[in-house]
């Protein structure tokens, strides 16, 4: 299995790919894909103003408050009228439909997966509370809020702090992850990916 750890604070900021927003990203699959042909891609996204999200055509989009009051995602063309200020909690909706982003005035950060359709999907789960976990083939975690120990059926261990995570890709069938906060009001994000189609085959 490949693991990478990631800390938001090293991340770069990179604009969005309409200029709109800025945003840092935390993992794109399979190593050297662009914007254009990327299987999946995670980031961090801080959304300052009203304006449009980037339109990603036959992408899947599945994104989350991770801070600040949230925002609300409109869209005609596709149906969505949706507020976005429950922390953690998944919302799903394709990348080509023509999205307006309205803050309210205030700021907020969310986390966003994309994934190519057909080749893959992706289920976001927002945690509070100890959990065993099925491990994906790939896959990703983020701490949300406070700390967090990470123990894998091999035997590792790891403490992870807020706007620290890892993503993976490689994991064994049947792997198990024991997740379990070490703080109070300790908040996570699992990330289960799919592969599917010819990127399914071993």
């Amino acid at each position: 299995m490949n693991w990478h750890d990631f800390n938001c604070a090293d991340l770069p900021d990179m604009p969005w790919k309409n200029g709109g927003g800025s945003t840092k990203e935390l993992a794109r699959w399979p190593a050297g894909a662009t914007l254009d042909d990327f299987i999946w891609r995670a980031s961090i996204a801080t959304i300052a103003s009203d304006g449009p999200f980037s339109a990603f055509e036959n992408v899947d989009r599945v994104i989350a408050l991770l801070e600040g009051p949230g925002v609300r995602l409109t869209a005609g063309d596709a149906g969505i009228d949706h507020v976005l200020d429950q922390p953690l909690l998944a919302y799903a909706f394709p990348g080509e439909a023509a999205v307006h982003c309205s803050t309210g005035g205030a700021p907020s950060r969310d986390f966003n997966i994309m994934t190519r359709r057909g080749r893959a999907k992706a289920e976001v789960r927002g945690l509070r509370q100890s959990a065993a976990m099925s491990m994906p083939t790939q896959g990703l975690v983020l701490v949300a809020e406070g700390r967090w120990r990470i123990a894998g059926g091999d035997g590792s261990c790891q403490e992870i702090s807020a706007g620290q995570g890892a993503w993976w890709d490689g994991a064994e069938a049947g792997a198990v992850f024991d997740l379990a906060p070490l703080e109070e009001q300790s908040a996570l994000l699992w990330v289960a990916i799919e592969l599917q189609g010819d990127d399914a085959c071993p």
